[in-house]
């Protein structure tokens, strides 16, 4: 029952991944520079794990710090389809999106399931 819950739960992730907007940003769409870009993602992904609150749980903290990573890792992996050109950073950045999206997921049902337990 576990597999099957991950199963479609990946699915799902991937779904949400491939359609995701930001994936089918063409060239004419550039409203910013690839620096500018790259320093908002950072910023935001920083501001988030700074707001993480500590709850004494060190699997909660993880799991609730690595979400911020993740997102901040897949904002980057947006940038990059939309100003870079490498044929191999772009693909690469394609499986971030989709590999950090699940693993976000992964996490979201383990701080469920931890909140559900740690009271």
């Amino acid at each position: 029952m576990r597999l099957l819950k991950i199963s479609i739960l990946l699915l799902v992730t991937l779904f949400l991944a491939i359609s995701t907007p930001a994936l089918s940003l063409m060239p004419g769409d550039r409203t910013e520079s690839a620096d500018v870009a790259f320093e908002r993602a950072m910023t935001a992904m920083q501001t988030a794990m700074e707001r993480v609150q500590h709850t004494g749980n060190p699997d909660a903290n993880f799991a609730a710090m690595m979400i911020s990573h993740h997102q901040g890792a897949i904002e980057m992996a947006k940038v990059e389809l939309l100003y870079g050109t490498d044929p191999r950073l772009r693909r690469l950045a394609q499986e971030i999106i989709v590999t950090q999206q699940s693993e976000i997921a992964v996490m979201q049902l383990a701080l469920k399931h931890l909140n559900q337990n740690y009271k």
